[in-house]
């Protein structure tokens, strides 16, 4: 084995804990960022750490659910088509992927990756990270007695006691005792216990800060361009401030993944998935994270605040932010929460934080974590999606073990390249 580091590319949750399990595992670490550690994706989504929520996007109707966004760009799926065939064949591989049978078999890797979730943030916690993760649950909130129903019975099917669910919803005042947040026009409702929180930022500074500790070198504001290889290895990552030598390298730079792994002739089909947030005091505010159903808008306790998220937009890799999104997810969040403003034009003064963020997703809506295909010393680990807090540690432990001992964990198997070459070609 070379002396020199592992360089992994992205500074994001799943980066960064890829990077803390190789440093434990004895490897030279260094991490390139092109902004500052947590910027991205990472930065500013819902925090949720959960085993309720581990769906695919790409799920039956949803594509037909997203035509009908064509001209409302406050529907909460919005698709915004673009002149660039490369989105187009994007948009007909997500709609092949959202048949029943797909859909079952995406949610159900997912789930099982995601069995260790909470064992790993205990261990992370043990190690001295403040991960700043609380446990409250999550209650998922209805306009309707019937879409509780349909909602739970959905969730207890794909299940498959992998985590508790309730026998049966709340409904009328017994729903919106479940948290004191919700307003007269939640009707029915269903808490699922024990699922978590964390506020993003803070734990990727935590993660960062404990690299540094173990003596793992973080470059920020550091481009990756592209590699050099010596005798059918990459023996460095080139950057815009020069190369650096490496043993192994891992790319999970989220959307701009693509670019990188290009250059190893492995392009992702990878698109942005747009998502909003804001922050915002409410009086009486959440104390559980909360999915509003009907208009798949979450609410978030994080530190003294709560964080409002939501929408996916499909309008091509940009980061621009589109403010009628941001006053979508406020309206959205006012059938669950009550009028907590009055007129749009008050958000200006009551939100903080307004962000849009980028989340890589392919069109199947599970992500690579993989070996890079012919190249014994590249390794992928992008397209999480939403799931990039969630699912961040399990990733990094996996990615890890399977970079030290050689040894594809069985839990890896339906997060490989393969599986899209077979998607292209059918």
């Amino acid at each position: 084995m070379s002396d020199a580091p592992v360089v992994v590319v992205g500074g994001g949750v799943v980066g960064l804990c890829t990077a803390y399990y190789l440093a434990r595992a004895g490897r030279a670490v260094e991490i390139v960022e092109r902004r500052a550690i947590g910027s991205g994706a990472s930065r500013g989504n819902a925090g949720w750490v959960c085993l309720s929520h581990s769906a695919p996007v790409p799920a039956p109707g949803v594509l037909r659910y997203a035509l009908k966004s064509l001209g409302r760009p406050d529907s909460p799926l919005y698709l915004r088509p673009l002149p660039d065939p490369a989105f187009a064949r994007w948009l007909w591989r997500f709609w092949r992927s959202s048949t029943p049978a797909s859909f079952r078999r995406g949610y159900a890797a997912v789930a099982e990756l995601n069995r260790d979730t909470f064992e790993l943030f205990d261990g992370l916690r043990d190690a001295g990270i403040d991960t700043t993760l609380t446990r409250p649950g999550m209650v998922h909130a209805f306009l309707s007695a019937a879409g509780a129903r349909h909602h739970l019975a959905v969730q207890r099917e794909m299940a498959e006691g992998r985590y508790p669910l309730p026998d049966d919803i709340a409904t009328g005042p017994q729903a919106r005792l479940l948290d004191g947040a919700l307003s007269s026009r939640v009707r029915a409702g269903y808490l699922v216990e024990g699922e978590g929180v964390v506020d993003p930022e803070a734990f990727a500074r935590a993660l960062g800060a404990a690299l540094t500790a173990e003596g793992v070198k973080i470059h920020e504001n550091a481009d990756a361009t592209g590699f050099r290889h010596e005798g059918g290895r990459i023996a460095a990552l080139r950057t815009a401030q020069g190369e650096i030598p490496c043993s192994a390298v891992v790319v999970a730079a989220g959307t701009r993944s693509t670019a990188l792994l290009g250059e190893l002739g492995q392009p992702l089909p990878l698109q942005a998935g747009k998502g909003y947030s804001f922050s915002v005091d409410l009086d009486p505010a959440p104390r559980h994270t909360l999915y509003f159903g009907e208009r798949r808008t979450v609410a978030s306790p994080i530190g003294a605040t709560t964080r409002i998220a939501g929408t996916m937009e499909l309008s091509g890799n940009n980061n621009r932010l589109d403010w009628r999104r941001v006053v979508a997810v406020a309206r959205a969040s006012r059938h669950y929460l009550g009028p907590w403003f009055d007129d749009p034009d008050d958000l200006v003064t009551l939100i903080r934080d307004p962000w849009v963020g980028g989340r890589p997703f392919l069109p199947d809506g599970l992500p690579v974590i993989d070996r890079v295909p012919g190249h014994p010393n590249a390794y992928a680990a992008t397209g999480h999606g939403m799931l990039g807090v969630t699912l961040g540690p399990v990733t990094g432990h996996h990615l890890a073990d399977y970079l030290v001992t050689g040894r594809r964990p069985e839990v890896l198997a339906p997060f490989g390249f393969a599986r899209l070459g077979r998607q292209a070609a059918s």
